[in-house]
């Protein structure tokens, strides 16, 4: 009985040591999904303010949709930032 358990433990111990590669790759797109949140929720924030902004003084809504985009890209690069992170720790 010990002899099958110990068999069966080294057997377990061989695929994990041989399958560092598929567990990498699985932390990587963990890793970049939750490092995508962050800008997501920065981007509603973003857009959101600027509607609101634009609602209350249409006048100005060229200045509120400029400054929009500026904080969209300057959001967006986060992203992008954490996804070249995660792809460089791959090998």
């Amino acid at each position: 009985m010990l002899s099958l358990l110990a068999t069966t433990f080294s057997i377990l111990a061989q695929a994990v040591t041989d399958n560092t590669e598929g567990l990498k790759a699985i932390g990587a797109g963990l890793g970049y999904g939750l490092a995508a949140i962050g800008p997501g929720i920065g981007i509603g924030v973003v857009v959101a303010a600027a509607i609101d902004a634009m609602t209350r003084q249409p006048e100005s809504a060229g200045t509120a949709r400029t400054t929009m985009f500026l904080g969209i890209a300057f959001t967006e690069a986060l992203a992008l930032i954490g996804f070249v992170v995660f792809i460089l720790l791959l090998p």
